[in-house]
């Protein structure tokens, strides 16, 4: 298992404080009988209204590496992986990618990041790491 992002407790927080039931931390899936992935939280919200849960997987990054497009390359890769895995064996759950505020308003504004972004499909969970909360979901 890898070790946690420095931020996932504040991302962890963030989606509770946002009626987030954390489900699952880390959420493995078992590829084989010797290959497991784990994507950093498993959680459901419960809509009360028709009682149909929505469920989501969290990737935390912190992009607090040497190099930023490093950490991309990483965390596009990791995301790319997991979605696949997610489809064949939990297909309901909705995969996030979480980025620092501060790097999604400096490094993902830029047009290359953008249209990876896009053209990847990626859906990002945008956190203050500071004040623990969601800033924005951006699908």
């Amino acid at each position: 298992m890898s070790a946690k992002d420095i931020f996932h407790y504040a991302v962890k927080v963030a989606l509770q404080k946002a009626d987030w039931q954390i489900t699952d931390d880390p959420l493995t899936i078992r590829l084989s009988r010797t290959l497991n992935l784990y994507i950093d939280l498993g959680a459901e919200k419960i809509i009360a209204a028709d009682r149909n849960g929505q469920r989501i997987a969290v990737e935390v990054k912190s992009f607090l590496g040497a190099s930023l497009i490093s950490d991309f390359h990483t965390a596009v890769g990791q995301f790319i992986n997991y979605r696949y895995a997610l489809a064949e064996h939990d297909p309901e759950r909705i995969l996030y990618l979480a980025v620092p505020v501060e790097t999604y308003d400096e490094f993902f504004a830029l047009p290359f990041v953008q249209t990876v972004i896009q053209g990847s499909e990626i859906h990002l969970l945008i956190y203050d790491a500071e004040q623990e909360e969601i800033v924005a979901w951006k699908n």
